[in-house]
């Protein structure tokens, strides 16, 4: 996986070489019986029927934690067909919006498939390894598709990598740019809270590789393969985050952190900051990037 080395220091050390699965259904078995950590994704059906010419079956459907559908597709292998095949499953679904609105509610209920946010569709490639050309094809196309390498480490032990990851360009990400104020959560807005927003958005995309944005109307989130932070509108003297720290091993500031953990708010992450001036932000600095890494 990218030239990483794993070791087991138990008895010793000793490397664990990294292997393929013996199966594609292996891969597609683990993956969906804990998508949800794995990939921040609820689980919603395998190998999904679809009705149209030529038929087919979808690997995995889901939920992601922004309410946007996933495609989940699995290769043992590399597979230069993949990207293609998934493409002609989310030409399917954006065609068949009711049929996946009934099976949300069915899964998870009214209120998730109230609420699915079908700009950002989502294809998600888990697979032994890509070319240079499927990266390259993520990166111009229009839809969102991550691209990510598995392996097995042993017996016990299974990682996933992001190889490529394109957040899209949907047709309301562009009228947003059109009208100038499509890279941060509140530009229009004037003042201290909007310049605030500014800098986190940009602290945020500069933590690393791979961080792309999906905007709600209650929040806009920063994800890797899984959401990581959650910015919501500036208030008058302060802005919002909620990260994916888990709040239990920071030492909390009153006015400045707090657990939300089991309290209702927009976005997703346990851990809220509090920020009123970039001092506040750059106070925070550890905290975004314990959150980037455990996402």
């Amino acid at each position: 996986m990218g030239g990483l080395k794993l070791f087991s220091t138990a008895g010793g050390v000793a490397e664990m070489v990294p292997h393929l699965a013996a199966v594609e259904a292996d891969v597609q078995d683990l993956v969906e019986a804990h998508m949800e950590t794995m990939l921040g994704v609820s689980f919603l059906a395998s190998e999904y029927v679809i009705d149209c010419f030529g038929g087919g079956r979808i690997d995995s459907l889901g939920l992601d934690e922004n309410g946007a559908p996933v495609i989940v597709e699995y290769k043992r292998g590399m597979d230069a067909g993949v990207i293609s095949q998934g493409l002609f499953y989310m030409a399917w679904l954006a065609s068949h919006k009711d049929a996946f609105r009934v099976l949300v509610r069915d899964r998870l209920g009214a209120t998730a498939a109230s609420q699915i946010l079908w700009s950002a569709a989502r294809l998600i490639c888990v697979a032994g390894d890509f070319t240079r050309y499927d990266a390259h094809a993520v990166r111009e196309h229009r839809r969102s598709i991550d691209l990510v390498r598995y392996r097995y480490f042993g017996s016990h032990h299974f990682g996933l990598e992001t190889v490529a990851s394109s957040a899209g360009h949907s047709p309301q990400a562009r009228r947003v740019r059109r009208r100038g104020h499509g890279t941060t959560p509140a530009r229009k807005q004037a003042g201290p809270m909007a310049e605030l927003a500014e800098a986190v958005d940009a602290a945020l995309v500069g933590l690393g590789h791979g961080v792309t944005r999906v905007q709600r109307k209650q929040y806009r989130a920063y994800r890797r393969l899984r959401n990581f932070a959650s910015v919501c509108p500036p208030q008058q003297t302060k802005l919002l985050v909620y990260l994916k720290a888990d709040p239990k091993e920071v030492d909390l500031v009153p006015g400045f952190t707090r657990d939300v953990t089991g309290l209702g708010h927009h976005g997703t992450g346990d851990l809220e900051l509090q920020l009123r001036t970039e001092r506040d932000l750059e106070r925070a600095g550890d905290l975004l990037r314990l959150s980037y890494a455990a996402a």
